[in-house]
């Protein structure tokens, strides 16, 4: 089996909750399907934990983190 990515991950979370919205799932299957959402979600945020951190880590500056907001060009900081 592939490595598990964060893409594939977020992809499959998708799926199920198309599914589960349908409606047509018997209880079995929605809670099987739930099960496997809260642990794809539960990677998904481990992942995107530790992006942050190397984030964090790869913007330190004398030992301290430099918090910077994501300006796009033309606005201004409020």
């Amino acid at each position: 089996m592939a490595e598990k990515t964060f893409e594939k991950a977020l992809e499959r979370l998708d799926e199920i909750v198309k599914k589960m919205e349908e409606g047509d799932m018997t209880l079995d299957d929605s809670l099987k399907a739930f099960e496997e959402g809260i642990n794809l979600s539960r990677f998904c945020a481990k992942k995107l934990d530790d992006a942050e951190r190397k984030v964090e880590v790869l913007i330190k500056t004398d030992g301290e983190p430099e918090v910077k907001a994501f300006i796009k060009e033309g606005e201004e900081d409020e």
